[in-house]
């Protein structure tokens, strides 16, 4: 399913309608005891009282085993969202769109963590006066206004407070383009577009993949001038299909890849993706992701770590073996294998021809760090610990090894830029580039 974040910042007849259905009366910040640390009061439609009957109904719903973002009792729609420790609660008495409404929600928590680093209930007591400001500037009468973080911050100001002279808003705020302003200028002009996938994936001790998936993200960092449209282009398998290629590139090897779960930024004209595949979208300035995958796929592990664990009286010893099953020409970076070990294990000794290992007594593990490390690679490292005491297996259990690492200019789902055109209407020229990295995600494997 595609999601574009933020559809009511479009100017679309169709999003205008949406906006129409979408009403909130009010907006409650609450910590996890239902009380109420700042509220606002949008239409004047609903009794704030109402949010009283909340964490009694959230405690209800949660004994009788529902858990759900949307709760309604008598006649009153409660949507929320819980973020560290506090909830945000929109109520209304309208046939409200609840897409859109934890949409707000989840874009106001991205908003309040910009300006100050995380939400929580602390901050939230601490910014009293900036919460009011960014409530009233978010939305209006129930209806989301200007929800873009980098266009907010031109005109409030994290200090919360306001001059003699109220500074007049960014242009951005009343364009179509609301997430960009006009007037900007650079001396060079480029772009730098990162694919970055993260690879999770769980496997038993015999080698065999238990659980594995592709999260990627394409994240971009626009350094240009003036109102410029972009095209990206990708081996998307639709587009592959509908041009009768069988899922490969005229003249080459790339595979087009099935992308799930697909997500844009607002920026993205989403109706011209549907219609032509084509990544389409006036960006903003500076850095920002522009879409977000995932990919269920079987995946061969990267990086294959084997454990052999030897108990004796008094001491316990690890041979353990990372092999490295990518291309040769690819090097894996800052590779750390985690290895568990009893919690009273004590005087550390190893030894390795590659890397350097580390005992965390913290951690209950050991870290085998290795700078670099090609495809195709195998390499050893034996450990022996001492054992003062003896603990049970079974009471103890067997924590899984972590692998972490860093695969630059590597894709595993084999995603590929195919283009990416810069069009502006002074015509300068500007310079893209490209860069791919995976990395760890929740990276593990079983011990024997």
């Amino acid at each position: 399913a595609l999601i574009q974040e933020n559809c009511w910042d479009t100017v679309d007849r169709r999003d205008r309608v949406v906006r129409r259905r979408m009403a909130t009366s009010a907006v409650f910040i609450l910590d996890l005891k239902g009380n109420v640390i700042i509220s606002r009061n949008y239409r004047g439609d609903i009794e704030m009282s109402v949010i009283e009957k909340f964490m009694p109904l959230v405690v209800e719903k949660e004994d009788e085993g529902v858990h759900s973002p949307i709760i309604t009792h008598h006649g009153v729609s409660y949507v929320f969202i819980k973020h560290m420790n506090v909830y945000l609660v929109s109520i209304s008495k309208k046939n409200t769109n609840v897409a859109l409404v934890l949409s707000y929600l989840y874009k106001a928590v991205e908003v309040f963590c910009e300006y100050f680093k995380d939400l929580e209930e602390e901050s939230v007591r601490d910014n009293f006066v900036c919460i009011f400001e960014l409530f009233d500037e978010m939305m209006d009468f129930g209806y989301p206004q200007t929800t873009e973080s980098k266009i907010l911050q031109e005109f409030i100001t994290q200090e919360g407070h306001r001059l003699e002279v109220a500074p007049r808003p960014p242009m951005a705020v009343t364009n179509a383009v609301s997430w960009r302003s006009e007037g900007i200028k650079y001396r060079k002009n480029e772009v730098f577009l990162d694919v970055i996938e993260s690879v999770n994936m769980l496997a038993n001790a015999s080698g065999t993949v238990l659980r594995s998936e592709i999260v990627g993200s394409i994240r971009m960092r626009v350094v240009l001038s003036g109102m410029p449209e972009l095209r990206l282009g990708l081996n998307d398998k639709v587009i592959f299909q509908q041009a009768g290629q069988g899922g490969r590139r005229t003249g080459g090897a790339a595979k087009g890849v099935e992308l799930e779960d697909v997500k844009f930024h607002q920026c993205v004209r989403l109706s011209r993706f549907d219609a032509e595949r084509t990544i389409s979208f006036i960006p903003p300035d500076g850095e920002f992701e522009l879409m977000s995958y995932r990919l269920t796929t079987q995946v061969k592990p990267l990086i294959w770590v084997e454990a052999v664990v030897e108990k004796y009286r008094g001491r316990v010893e690890y041979m353990v073996k990372a092999k490295s099953q990518f291309k040769r020409q690819s090097i894996a970076n800052h590779v750390e294998v985690i290895i568990p070990v009893p919690s009273d294990a004590d005087s550390p000794k190893f030894k390795t021809s590659v890397g350097s290992v580390k005992y965390v007594p913290e951690l209950n593990s050991f870290v085998w760090t290795i700078r670099s490390f090609p495809g195709g690679r195998e390499y050893l490292m034996r450990a022996h610990f001492s054992l003062p005491s003896i603990h049970s297996e079974e009471v103890e259990g067997k924590p899984p090894i972590s692998v972490k690492f860093e695969i630059p200019y590597y894709t595993t789902s084999g995603l590929q830029v195919r283009y990416l055109k810069i069009i502006e209407k002074s015509g300068y020229q500007a310079l893209p580039w490209v860069r791919y990295v995976t990395q760890n995600g929740d990276y593990q494997m079983r011990m024997q």
